[in-house]
């Protein structure tokens, strides 16, 4: 099992919970970006790759090297929607899991967010990223975390 972390737009805090998580149940993790990822020193279990090309260079290697029962963190709705079919269990930063059953919702609340976008319609945005989405990250992690471990 690995854990996959789309690193281009995941929060420092988001990466510091995975980081350690994977040290302490030795797990193999990898930050996919498309830039330079620096990396603690003493992390035995997280390596970092960085791809070549556009935009969406990360989230195709993701999708090509993720395999059923691993776990990626990401925030791009798209991304999950190409992971989740592949019965990799998705994350996004503030704690949501993507499911079967919610990815296509999802995807097509982004696509209709997006085209208001588009037209110049001002749709907000997430609040500001705190305490209360790192806790619920870290509880949505440990949850996944331990059911895909478990059904290893």
């Amino acid at each position: 099992m690995t854990l996959w972390l789309d690193a281009d737009a995941t929060p420092r805090d988001v990466k510091e919970i995975c980081l350690r998580a994977a040290e302490r149940l030795e797990l193999a993790t990898v930050l996919v970006a498309n830039q330079r990822v620096l990396l603690p020193p003493g992390y035995r279990h997280v390596t970092a790759v960085r791809v070549e090309g556009g935009p969406d260079a990360a989230d195709l290697y993701i999708v090509e090297h993720a395999a059923a029962g691993d776990v990626a963190i990401t925030a791009d709705i798209p991304l999950a929607a190409l992971l989740v079919p592949k019965h990799v269990s998705v994350i996004d930063p503030r704690g949501e899991e993507y499911t079967a059953s919610s990815i296509g919702e999802r995807l097509s609340v982004r696509d209709f967010m997006d085209g208001l976008r588009g037209t110049g319609v001002e749709t907000g945005g997430h609040a500001p990223y705190g305490a209360r989405e790192k806790q619920a990250f870290a509880n949505s992690l440990d949850r996944v975390l331990t059911r895909a471990l478990r059904s290893r």
